[in-house]
């Protein structure tokens, strides 16, 4: 699986268990081609008349490495893989995919559950693997808006939400990025201010979050649960989906917030970061609570992989760097993850051992601080 020639302590250690610090649940349903293809973009929308999905890096990758899972050679035509795939059932697809993705445990954000995805504990059946909560901030201030009668209801309710969420969780997760940007302003709002934005909150419920001040006390009231509870809270950053503003998206500029952090001891995970990995790597350098990913940006680029981790590791302190697969819907988007996760970093430490910048020894105790010992570290697992 490997594409390169390594020391055998290299080898073992990018083949060892991976912990996937953030993803989500797998489609437990048969899936039409119409629907499997909307799950491999993250545009969620069909491909242009006459062309298809699959003629992106991750779909050829999804067709090199998850059709052997499958029982099929590689490279067959996305005809051929998804009728196999139907043949096989749903549930018997996720068992083989997750379990070659080499996952030890899985954290699993809750925020996009639904009855027909997999719940984390199911995550964890499926895989083989251990499963925990993230919390999804956002989530849970929906379910808030939509029963609190007044404002001060509303802020309570939402802060012991939190505090009982949290007991059984290893993380919180905002998508702060996808609502108002992250150039937001760092500081905590005024009560008058977030009981305010409440008021204009509750007369319309339904909707999702987009109040600057609403998300910024949320994210204040989520900064005062992780610090007692010794919490990070993840943050989506970078590429993802059409309803983001890419541009706002970049984590530098939500250096503020993440300085404010600093002497609370909160830490902060920075999520995907494409194609902002060199900024995220720079914050995660200076400032001591900041850690990084790039997961779905490694399924997206898939054969492209190398290069981004290359990039990351230009700056990035060694003990920051997680890995996750970001996988969602699909058990095809963890498999690949992980793949392309393994398959990349071999590359570059190939190279690094190869010029005589790192011993053997280096590159072995990278791999598993990045494979599963910082994520264990961090989220206290």
């Amino acid at each position: 699986m490997l594409p390169v020639a390594l020391p055998d302590a290299v080898r073992e250690a990018l083949l060892a268990p991976l912990v996937d610090h953030h993803c989500h649940g797998v489609r437990r349903d048969d899936l039409g081609r119409a629907q499997f293809e909307l799950l491999i973009s993250e545009s969620r929308l069909p491909a242009p008349p006459g062309t298809t999905h699959f003629d992106t890096p991750l779909g050829a990758g999804i067709r090199r490495w998850c059709a052997p899972v499958l029982d099929l050679e590689p490279h067959v035509a996305p005809a051929v893989y998804l009728a196999r795939r139907e043949e096989l059932g749903a549930a018997e697809v996720n068992r083989r995919l997750l379990r070659a993705a080499g996952i030890v445990a899985f954290l699993v954000d809750t925020g996009l559950e639904a009855p027909d995805l997999l719940t984390a504990a199911e995550m964890g059946r499926h895989g083989g693997a251990a499963a925990a909560e993230i919390v999804r901030l956002e989530q849970v201030e929906q379910d808030i808006a939509e029963t609190a009668d007044v404002a001060v209801d509303y802020m309570d309710s939402l802060a012991e939400e939190l505090v009982a969420r949290a007991v059984r969780a290893v993380g919180l997760k905002s998508v702060i990025a996808y609502r108002c940007g992250l150039d937001f302003d760092p500081s905590r709002p005024s009560r008058g201010s977030v009981i305010a934005a409440a008021n204009r909150r509750l007369s319309d419920p339904k909707e999702p979050l987009t109040d600057p001040i609403l998300l910024r006390h949320l994210l204040w009231t989520a900064v005062d649960v992780a610090r007692d509870r010794g919490l990070p809270i993840q943050f989506h950053t970078g590429y993802g989906g059409a309803d983001l503003d890419l541009s706002r998206a970049d984590p530098a500029q939500m250096t503020g917030f993440i300085r404010a952090l600093q002497p609370l001891g909160v830490p902060v995970v920075l999520l995907h970061c494409y194609p902002y990995h060199r900024q995220a790597a720079y914050l995660s350098g200076v400032f001591p609570h900041v850690h990084v990913d790039v997961g779905l940006a490694l399924t997206h680029t898939a054969a492209g992989s190398a290069r981004v981790l290359d990039e990351l590791l230009e700056l990035v302190p060694f003990h920051k760097q997680l890995f996750s697969s970001d996988c969602y819907g699909l058990a095809e988007t963890c498999h690949i993850g992980a793949l392309y996760f393994r398959r990349g970093l071999a590359e570059v430490l190939a190279s690094r051992i190869g010029s005589g910048e790192w011993t053997a020894a280096d590159a072995a105790r990278v791999a598993h601080m990045i494979g599963s010992g910082n994520a264990r570290r961090v989220y206290r697992l």
